[in-house]
């Protein structure tokens, strides 16, 4: 396993990073999901389990955990820097309580926040540096002039944006180099198929898919709404709320008929299938467990045929999730 993901690198963008053909999403390890049984010494042993598995790009941000989160994948990487391909983010701001005061892209905030991420992170220079989220009071151009800044001044290597529209990418595009968008993209969330596919591959531009397992739902692992702990953040999203739940648990036992056809897991299923869209698109799965980390990573043996992708697509169109996938507030800040 270690030798097929370490020889399976994807390039992000046309000049930017080679990273492993899967990454490991580091959000869940400081907040959101179940934050009370979280545990920073088996998250560590889960990102060493990643590294030593042959993976190499470890994705985190400053608002997870408010600052924690980076300073666990620092911690993480010590001694390892050389072997890692890191991406961070900033944009969302963050409260003294945790709160979410909006989102900002003004370039002292920039140069700001690229300054304690590095601190935190315990290193010189951020390979993959996203905005967060599109600031609607900032022109991106300005937002990019400045983390062009940033690489000019050795802090950064390469720029990314996250759940930037089409029209946002396309002006990004043209004041720097952008190596890639990070977006949600699943089984349950086929929506940047629409436009953003398109533009990114216009310009030359990777994808990163956050939340490729649908935040662990496509894995068939909850079962009903009580299967979620009381203090996860999921319980707050619309498809896992409801009617949205039993409705996206019928399309989950359709994903489950499947892999048990391939031989495979649900959720390899689903990373498989993510992989299959392009050698320009890098899914991302989360978790905070080392054992999980071998269940995702096999994904890449799992070959899916043109058959396999039919039946897949017969059974899962575009848009056949119950619910938005996040909130009222949060959605008005995606696709900007």
């Amino acid at each position: 396993m270690a030798s097929k993901i370490s020889t399976s690198l994807h390039r992000l963008g046309i000049q930017g990073p080679e990273v492993t053909a899967i990454g490991l999403g580091c959000m869940g390890m400081s907040e959101f999901y179940s934050p009370s049984r979280m545990d920073d010494q088996e998250s560590i042993r889960a990102i060493h389990r990643y590294l030593d598995s042959g993976g190499n790009f470890l994705d985190t941000a400053d608002m997870y955990g408010s600052g924690r989160n980076e300073e666990l994948v620092g911690r993480a990487i010590a001694g390892r820097r050389n072997a890692v391909v890191l991406a961070t983010k900033f944009g969302n701001v963050r409260g003294s309580n945790g709160e979410f005061l909006g989102v900002r892209g003004d370039p002292a905030y920039v140069r700001r926040c690229c300054d304690a991420s590095l601190s935190r992170l315990k290193v010189e220079t951020i390979d993959l540096y996203y905005q967060h989220r599109v600031d609607p009071k900032v022109p991106i151009e300005e937002t990019v002039g400045a983390m062009a800044g940033l690489v000019a001044a050795g802090k950064v290597r390469h720029i990314g944006l996250s759940e930037a529209a089409p029209a946002t990418i396309r002006r990004a595009a043209k004041v720097h180099l952008i190596a890639a968008l990070q977006t949600e993209y699943s089984l349950w969330s086929r929506d940047p198929e629409r436009e953003i596919l398109p533009t990114l591959r216009e310009f030359g531009i990777g994808f990163v898919a956050y939340s490729p397992l649908g935040r662990g739902f496509l894995t068939g692992r909850f079962k009903t709404f009580e299967d979620l702990p009381a203090d996860d953040y999921r319980r707050f999203h619309p498809r896992f709320q409801g009617e949205n739940f039993g409705k996206n648990l019928d399309l989950v036992a359709k994903i489950e008929e499947l892999a048990h056809r391939k031989g495979c897991t649900a959720g390899q299923l689903a990373l498989a299938w993510v992989l299959a869209q392009g050698q320009d698109i890098v899914p991302i799965p989360g978790t905070k467990q080392s054992r999980y980390v071998d269940e995702n990573l096999a994904a890449i043996d799992v070959v899916l045929t043109p058959e396999d992708l039919r039946a897949i697509d017969a059974v899962l169109p575009v848009g056949s999730a119950a619910g938005d996938r996040y909130n009222a507030q949060a959605m008005a800040a995606v696709n900007q």
